[in-house]
């Protein structure tokens, strides 16, 4: 996919080169727009709800790539200059901060594809006899909108396969969950963009340039807060190893491979953070203990202690202010797992393999096989085989792209 990107890039810039840029003003206006949403980017924090960290830049580029007027003036670019005003608009605001070849190839391949299912309509003048002045001119553009969602989607899971390894379909399932958010706003911001310049020519720009980036400077404070809060959250799970309750990066093992069987079993992205936060604090009620548990494993005590335990663990958590699901995981760790919700499960699943598996009288197989001997009643059998199949591919896969 990269290659495919810098072929597409390459051939743009060679044949700009050569036909010269076609409407230079509005070739620069787009290109300080994209440049300027690039230059506000930010990167993001690992496991953040943020999937786009400069939606100006990338509602700046679908706006150009379906461009037909510019005042009520038909434009004259066509797909190759769309292809590398935003290649080099995003190079240029990416200048000390060079962005991610994944993001990059995605960009320049939406920009292409947009940019070619558009320009040669406008070019032939197609649109201008058939829909041009017409009310199905929008929904025509809202048509090619969401053709070029499902294009990204297409590629981001492509690539989110290559890097983590699991299966192609969970990916795009997981991609196109995501659509109804920020790329949604991003892609209308888009089309309104381009209709309002084809009305009242490029002064519409800085009006919808000004919305869009103060919604980003809000988008990066709330990131800022639940950073603080994960903070807090990570404290919290090193107070039970810093006391000698539980074995130094117990909680963080947890955490990670939860949200490696979560993904394997296709969770929200908003499920994924609830079982991390609480897999991190899933031991925080051991405080309350006046000796430790022998290597801080709670499996193996009895049920009314694993429940007192437990109970004790999400009273504390719902003092953090996490949201009141992830306190619910941690209270409900000991009861069956019918009664649990799918979250909670595998927490306590992963919990106990890791517990099992540090014992050396037991080992990672015959950790796995007492879990699966345990699914009448503590361990759901679907969360087990997913444990098992992400142990097999030799552990969590890498982070979310």
């Amino acid at each position: 996919m990269h290659a495919v990107a810098g072929a597409a890039a390459v051939g743009a810039l060679l044949w700009t080169a050569w036909r010269g840029v076609a409407q230079p003003h509005v070739a620069l206006a787009y290109g300080m727009l994209i440049a300027l949403g690039e230059a506000a980017r930010r990167r993001p924090r690992p496991h953040t709800a943020v999937r786009e960290t400069a939606p100006l830049g990338s509602a700046g580029t679908l706006a150009y790539a379906l461009l037909g007027e510019v005042g009520g003036e038909p434009t004259s670019h066509g797909a190759p200059q769309v292809v590398a005003v935003v290649l080099g608009a995003t190079l240029a605001g990416a200048v000390g901060r060079p962005p991610a070849l994944d993001r990059l190839a995605r960009r320049v391949l939406n920009a292409g594809f947009a940019a070619v299912c558009v320009q040669p309509l406008h070019a032939s003048g197609a649109l201008g006899r058939w829909l041009a002045h017409s009310p199905y001119y929008a929904l025509s553009l809202l048509l090619l909108l969401v053709l070029t969602a499902l294009c990204d989607a297409v590629l981001a899971a492509a690539l989110a396969r290559a890097r983590t390894g699991g299966p192609y379909g969970r990916a795009l399932r997981e991609e196109l969950r995501a659509l109804p958010g920020v790329g949604s706003a991003i892609g209308a911001s888009g089309v309104v963009m381009a209709l309002a310049v084809a009305a009242a020519g490029l002064w519409a720009l800085p009006v919808f340039c000004l919305p869009l980036l103060i919604t980003q400077l809000s988008v990066h404070r709330y990131e800022a807060v639940r950073a603080t809060r994960r903070q807090t959250v990570a404290s919290l799970a090193r107070a039970t190893e810093i006391a000698g309750y539980t074995p130094a990066g117990h909680a963080r093992r947890v955490a990670t491979l939860g949200r490696a069987v979560g993904r394997e079993l296709g969770l929200s992205p908003a499920d994924l953070t609830v079982v991390e936060d609480a897999a991190l604090m899933h031991d925080i009620g051991q405080l309350s203990l006046l000796d430790p548990v022998p290597a801080g494993a709670t499996e193996p005590l009895p049920a009314e202690e694993r429940r007192r335990i437990a109970l004790l663990g999400g009273a504390v958590v719902r003092q953090t202010g996490v949201p009141p699901e992830v306190a619910l995981v941690v209270e409900r760790q000991a009861d069956p797992y019918r009664d649990q919700p799918l979250t909670a499960r595998i927490v306590r699943t992963v919990n106990a393999y890791d517990d099992l598996a540090a014992d050396p009288a037991c080992g990672p197989l015959r950790a796995l096989e007492r879990l699966r001997l345990a699914t009448a009643h503590d361990h759901e059998p679907r969360v087990v085989e997913a444990l098992a199949r992400v142990l097999a591919r030799g552990g969590p896969a890498p982070p979310d792209l």
